[in-house]
């Protein structure tokens, strides 16, 4: 999609800081971080939320691109704990359109989760 910041990430036509890719996925540092380690992992193609993958074999390959990216992520940075959060629609706080992974370590964000679970 030619509008969308992702897909212009992902084309190399916006700079950003790249800590991992592959030729289906790429990771780059969060430009607002919200934790010490706050990476963003995102397809190269252009899907809105989860509910574009439509095939099981979509889902079963994209997972198996993620879950690459945060073993990856967990050996750069020396962890093996953090959160993987994607947000879906509008409501649910997604703001850029393109289907995104929020992996987020360095931080303890048990209480912020479990208050938010609670709201």
């Amino acid at each position: 999609m030619s509008s969308c910041i992702f897909c212009k990430i992902a084309q190399g036509e916006i700079p950003s800081e790249v800590v991992y890719e592959t030729d289906k996925v790429i990771a780059f540092k969060d430009l607002h971080p919200v934790a010490p380690i706050h990476v963003l992992i995102i397809p190269k193609v252009h899907l809105a939320d989860l509910n574009d993958l439509a095939t099981s074999a979509q889902r079963a390959e994209l997972m198996e691109e993620i879950l690459q990216a945060t073993q990856a992520l967990c050996k750069l940075y020396g962890t093996s704990s953090f959160n993987l959060i994607s947000n879906c629609g509008e409501e649910a706080g997604q703001s850029v359109f393109h289907l995104h992974f929020h992996f987020i370590s360095g931080v303890d964000l048990t209480k912020k989760i479990a208050a938010a679970a609670q709201a």
